[in-house]
């Protein structure tokens, strides 16, 4: 029988610094060919979308979907997953709260790997309901010692800094203004529904991690051109999904300014095929959010709810017996 667990079981399930772990064994699958993600596909009508992807291999031990519906503003998460030696469908997992989780692990996996060693100052872009997992996932791989927070409504801002500083135990600032962000950091997050750039080239110092974690459409960008073009090292967790998806990549792209065979896949990081090579090096990370980042965690919830008696048993997709 398949498990149903809903939101609050993957909250109490999975920690942000284990679902990294769960990214980087994934990502180190896919470099040895043991795990394959299938870029997302959206069916659209007036209203809303429909959104599908699915990953999976033998390198995770199952594979998987993850389907959600976008319509008035509002989104719904549903994760399946399916053992990969009996093909039976083994858990469906209610899967906001799972998003939000994996997304900051990406950046946290990236951050390990592209950041400076010495990274202690960390600038955000966006206070919504992405950003909290986004600044626990970097406090998890490097020793954070100051975060600084922008977004155009100062509430928000303001409720988010004080909220992450009760959170991680560290001093979290509201900014006044995007570029005072950028001032001293050595990781930016940019995690908005941004059209427009809210973080500039100019404001870039040498030694710059940025995770560029918003977008994932070619209407949405968050880095301008002198952003992408400064970057001494590009990442991105899917290549063929970011030429259906990475907006900022739009404009350099067209003017040639920025050739395919620039972007490396995080999976070479991660196999170590790709490193930062020097500490003035500006390295950037790309996140469109993939499946195999959603198939990773929610295996690893999956395996934790069986293993602690959590969930709701629920016959589905059973095999017939046969006469």
């Amino acid at each position: 029988m398949a498990l149903l667990l809903r939101e609050e079981d993957v909250r109490a399930l999975l920690p942000i610094a284990d679902a990294i772990e769960a990214l980087e064994r994934a990502f180190r699958a896919q470099a040895e060919g043991q795990a394959t993600n299938v870029p997302r596909a959206r069916v659209r009508w007036p209203r809303g979308a429909l959104h599908v992807m699915a990953a999976g291999g033998p390198g995770i031990g199952y594979v998987g979907l993850k389907a959600y519906t976008t319509v008035g503003g509002q989104a719904r998460f549903l994760v399946l997953l399916f053992d990969i030696e009996s093909g039976a469908l083994v858990a469906l997992i209610e899967a906001d709260v799972l998003g939000r989780l994996r997304t900051g692990a990406a950046t946290g996996l990236a951050t390990r790997y592209l950041a400076r060693p010495d990274a202690q100052r960390v600038g955000m872009y966006g206070a919504g309901r992405q950003a909290a997992t986004q600044l626990m996932a970097v406090c998890a791989v490097r020793d954070i010692t100051e975060a600084r927070v922008y977004s155009p409504t100062r509430e928000r801002r303001e409720a988010f800094a004080h909220r992450m500083a009760e959170t991680l135990g560290i001093p979290v600032h509201a900014a006044d203004r995007p570029e005072a962000v950028a001032e001293g950091a050595d990781i930016l997050i940019t995690i908005t529904s941004a059209r427009e750039p809210v973080l500039r080239g100019a404001w870039l110092r040498p030694g710059v991690h940025i995770n560029a974690a918003g977008s994932n459409a070619w209407i949405r960008r968050e880095l301008d051109e002198e952003a992408i073009v400064r970057a001494d090292l590009i990442v991105i967790d899917s290549r063929d999904q970011g030429k259906m998806e990475a907006g900022d990549f739009l404009e350099p792209l067209e003017r040639g300014r920025l050739p395919w065979d620039r972007i490396h896949e995080l999976k070479d990081v991660v196999a170590g095929r790709v490193r930062r090579t020097h500490l003035d090096e500006i390295t950037l990370f790309k996140s469109l959010g993939i499946a195999l980042e959603d198939v990773a965690v929610a295996a690893l919830v999956y395996e934790r709810a069986r293993a602690h008696g959590v969930g709701q048993p629920v016959s589905l997709a059973e095999v017939p017996l046969m006469d």
